[in-house]
């Protein structure tokens, strides 16, 4: 048996104060006792990376549908890129790795299919009780529909785990008072850093944005000239791959700059002095408005881009007619979701099982509403 205290003095030599101390958690819903050789968080991470719900990541596109071609982010890909930066933040302010991993592996696992597609459809098709929210559905996943445990029902993560999913869930209110914890603020600039700059690259690969047109904007011009300035003039190819590392390195290194000035003022401020003080990380003033102006160009240019709108539109009538389907004939509804369906509206039963489904899944369960006899859908 491993001294757990050896795991306490690590985090007390290796993290800052204001870090998220595994010492400090405020434990799980169900008591377990402690793991021999890992900590809270590395248990949470492990949890979410070997839960079902992380694997259908795979098998979710970001913002392309399959139909466009392969090269494009899927939901997992992406969230390993996220992750990826997540970890870098941490490990050089000095926060808990642990701790924003587990945040990282799960803060798209409540995505629906067909990426963005998906969820407006939802959540119009759910507005009855109260609309579809991914981040909202994640903690259902982890805390109610995922069976990994003959216990009791989800995954039974930490109290700060699922805290950092919920502040995702309710960003309006956290914006304001008392400031999440840094590790979960590194997670959320982490999703933001990766998705502008992969969006970028998947938009360039299929041939639906051109570097001229990217270079009206401010932050790309700003990443090119980095780019000609290590390797000159080059083929599209490498250099879309450029602009795309150039991308992230930039918002990363300016992050961090800002960072650590803030954290400065924080040495010896525990976590929760950290959050009760307000501090807050953000990019500097002149980044940020560059960022804005390459979102906004995004939305119009690439999420509403003439090719993209037809396939959009198949895949919102897919959703919407299985949720009329299933809500009309809950007996078609797979033998979980029915007796879920005793306990929780049939609107959001009917939700949550078409959310939880793949691309893939959901155009055959699609299609089996007219090939089939008539009996309940597949469970995923």
């Amino acid at each position: 048996m491993i001294d757990l205290r050896r795991y306490a003095d690590r985090e007390h030599l290796l993290l800052a104060s204001y870090a998220m101390h595994s010492s400090d958690s405020a434990g799980r819903a169900q008591h377990e006792p402690p793991h021999a050789y890992r900590g809270p968080y590395g248990r949470d991470r492990d949890r979410i990376l070997h839960s079902s719900a992380f694997r259908r990541l795979s098998g979710k596109m970001q913002v392309f549908t399959g139909e466009m071609g392969t090269y494009h982010r899927t939901r997992l890909t992406h969230t390993f890129e996220v992750a990826s930066v997540a970890r870098t933040l941490a490990r050089v302010l000095r926060l808990n790795e642990d701790l924003t991993e587990a945040l990282a592996l799960m803060h798209d696992i409540g995505h629906p299919p067909y990426g963005h597609c998906g969820e407006d459809v939802l959540s119009e098709c759910m507005a009855g009780v109260g609309g579809f929210s991914h981040n909202q559905f994640a903690l259902t996943i982890v805390e109610e529909l995922e069976q990994r445990y003959h216990a009791f029902a989800g995954l039974n993560l930490s109290a700060e785990t699922l805290a950092g999913q919920d502040t995702r869930a309710h960003k309006s209110e956290a914006a304001v008072g008392r400031a999440p914890l840094l590790e979960v603020q590194i997670v959320d600039a982490a999703d933001s850093i990766a998705y502008d700059a992969h969006d970028v690259d998947d938009a360039l690969q299929m041939g639906l944005l051109s570097i001229d047109s990217l270079s009206e904007l401010a932050i790309i011009r700003r990443a090119m000239d980095r780019v000609r300035q290590k390797a000159g003039n080059l083929p599209m190819g490498p250099t879309r791959q450029l602009l795309v590392h150039e991308l992230i390195d930039l918002q990363v290194s300016d992050l961090l700059q800002i960072a650590v000035e803030l954290l400065q003022t924080a040495q010896g401020m525990s976590a929760d002095h950290v959050r009760d003080a307000g501090i807050r990380l953000h990019h500097s003033d002149s980044l940020a408005t560059e960022r804005r102006e390459l979102e906004r160009f995004l939305f119009d240019a690439v999420y509403r881009h003439p090719r993209l709108l037809p396939v959009r539109e198949s895949a919102a009538h897919r959703v919407s007619v299985l949720f009329g389907t299933l809500t009309r004939n809950p007996m078609r509804l797979p033998l979980r979701f029915r007796r879920r369906a005793e306990l929780v509206p049939l609107a959001r039963v009917v939700g949550e099982y078409i959310a939880g489904m793949t691309d893939r899944f959901c155009d055959e369960q699609f299609a089996s509403l007219d090939h089939s006899t008539g009996g309940p859908l597949a469970d995923w």
